[in-house]
């Protein structure tokens, strides 16, 4: 099922390293389907295709879409032969498990929307971000990395053009990117 100009649903459910390990166990599609597909339709169409058009398809990785709740399990688990965590989620704030539901009927994420983590070959993240608020993308968040690594963007309902950077504990702050939150504010 083709979800915007360029992608699948296939390649936003298993572009992900843990998916790729675990294939034959994990159900990497959503379950609530229609409105998850939606909102992955709409983080295709109002987001990744400017950007897309921008820097080129043959550029541009992506590296985490979506999370069913089966991937979530296994990015909880350490790799037997590691001891490492296989990934890492924040299911209640950053919204790759778009309109997925908990047993108890509640949205993983109460934000809604959907969320993806891409790099763009051969250019850096921070050149990236710029562009994205230069260019006035109605994004939810972004939390960038570093100027080596993928860019987490989300597009849901509220368009807060939050951004977030981390320290190298990985504690998110927003030292040393001031000028792009002023560059948020549009």
């Amino acid at each position: 099922m083709q979800v915007g100009k360029y992608f699948t649903i296939k390649d936003f459910c298993t572009c992900t390293n843990t998916y790729q390990k675990y294939t034959k166990e994990i159900n990497c599609y959503p379950t609530n389907l229609k409105l998850t597909i939606s909102a992955l339709q709409a983080l295709s169409q109002f987001i990744l295709e400017p950007i897309i058009d921008c820097f080129g398809k043959d550029k541009f990785q992506l590296t985490y879409g979506f999370c069913s709740s089966d991937l979530r399990k296994y990015l909880d688990k350490k790799d037997p032969l590691t001891g490492i965590k296989n990934g890492r989620i924040d299911p209640a704030r950053d919204q790759h498990m778009a309109y997925e539901v908990k047993k108890n009927g509640k949205y993983y994420c109460e934000r809604l929307g959907a969320a993806c983590d891409f790099l763009i070959i051969d250019e850096k993240s921070d050149r990236i971000v710029e562009w994205i608020l230069r260019s006035h993308l109605p994004f939810d968040s972004i939390y960038f990395y570093g100027a080596d690594r993928p860019i987490h963007i989300s597009y849901g309902l509220q368009h807060k053009r939050d951004i977030w950077t981390f320290t190298a504990k990985g504690t998110p702050t927003r030292k040393g990117i001031e000028s792009w939150i002023e560059l948020a504010k549009y």
